[in-house]
């Protein structure tokens, strides 16, 4: 006899070995939200342990979500002294590793500036290895440094996270161009000095460990999985599909899916709520019958925006017990307007 899985968040916020989340979705359907949730219930339920919350997408956020300033280095959360948060911009990200190859006279740089120009996504992949920096960094011996134990992705709309996911194919792109144009350039490679030769091969040494690394901890259901968030709607349901059968091609854990801005109208309601809440109703309808091996949450529309820790705090505490519209229905209108 098969049994649904459990519709809730418990599966994740009690893994031990998850290092990476990723929480991501079409544009609009409530990512921002679902992520900070997800990291406000991690760390709520895991006092013992440092979580991050990045975002990954240019329209940035988390700010507004938590009602806090935070940019490219990492800011604890006010309130919750085991979360931080920070926002990562690729395309600035890209535009700073350009500035830094601004001597055209070095040939090193002349071969940096010709690949990081020629692959799709690269601006992706730097941001992203900018994260690792900066993780890499934390494994001193200086006790004062914060290490995290798990880090969550609020990722840009699907498009720029397949392209985001990409990073090891990516990467690997990039060493193809590297062995490719220094090929070319062999005769300009033999002027160089050897502390120049070594300096090129030890920042190609360096990019294959770290391609190789995120690849192989991608594809682990221990360390990493993908959080799909959407809507009850045709296009959600649709471009959510579509975004599961990506994530299995890159062999990377899905089983979760949040579905937002529920109605869950009764006969009470307006007409109109009760005539979207039936077509809502239509579509959950399929995708229990899509996913009955994913943990389907159903998550509710609330009555104002879900801003300042306070108000993610009650609103994630139905990733874990499944909102019920008769006992929980006061908490649709207790989130306080900011």
């Amino acid at each position: 006899m098969d049994f649904a899985a459990d519709p809730t968040l418990n599966d994740i916020i009690t893994h031990d070995t998850l290092r990476w989340i990723f929480v991501g979705g079409k544009g609009g359907v409530g990512k921002t939200t679902s992520s900070s949730s997800v990291a406000v219930q991690l760390a709520l339920n895991n006092p013992t342990k440092q979580y991050l919350l990045i975002s990954t997408d240019p329209a940035h956020n988390l700010s507004d979500a938590f009602d806090q300033k935070f940019g490219k280095d990492a800011r604890v959360v006010e309130g919750l002294d085991n979360l931080s948060c920070m926002e990562i911009d690729p395309s600035s990200t890209m535009e700073e590793f350009s500035a830094s190859q601004s001597d055209s006279s070095d040939p090193i740089n002349n071969v940096l500036a010709e690949v990081t120009s020629s692959i799709p996504g690269i601006d992706e992949a730097f941001s992203f290895m900018e994260v690792l920096k900066h993780i890499k960094n934390q494994k001193s011996d200086d006790e004062t440094i914060v290490k995290y134990d798990t880090i969550v992705f609020d990722t840009a709309p699907t498009g720029h996270t397949l392209r985001f996911l990409q990073l090891p194919s990516t990467l690997e792109k990039l060493l193809g161009k590297f062995n490719e144009i220094t090929g070319k350039m062999g005769s300009l490679l033999s002027m160089m000095g050897g502390d120049q030769k070594q300096e090129m091969f030890n920042k190609l040494a360096d990019i294959k460990e770290q391609v190789t690394e995120v690849n192989k901890q991608f594809q682990d259901p221990e360390l990493t999985t993908f959080i799909c968030v959407c809507i009850s709607e045709f296009l959600s349901l649709y471009e959510t599909e579509r975004l599961i059968q990506d994530l299995m091609k890159y062999n990377m854990d899905v089983n979760t899916i949040i579905v937002n801005q529920l109605l869950f109208a009764d006969e009470d309601e307006c007409k109109r709520c009760q005539a979207r809440w039936k077509m809502q109703r239509k579509y959950l309808d399929q995708m229990d019958e899509l996913y009955e091996d994913y943990h389907l949450i159903k998550m509710p529309l609330l009555g104002n925006e879900i801003r300042g820790l306070p108000n993610l705090k009650k609103f994630s505490k139905f990733l874990l017990t499944p909102y019920d519209p008769i006992k929980d229905k006061d908490v649709v209108f207790s989130i306080e307007e900011r």
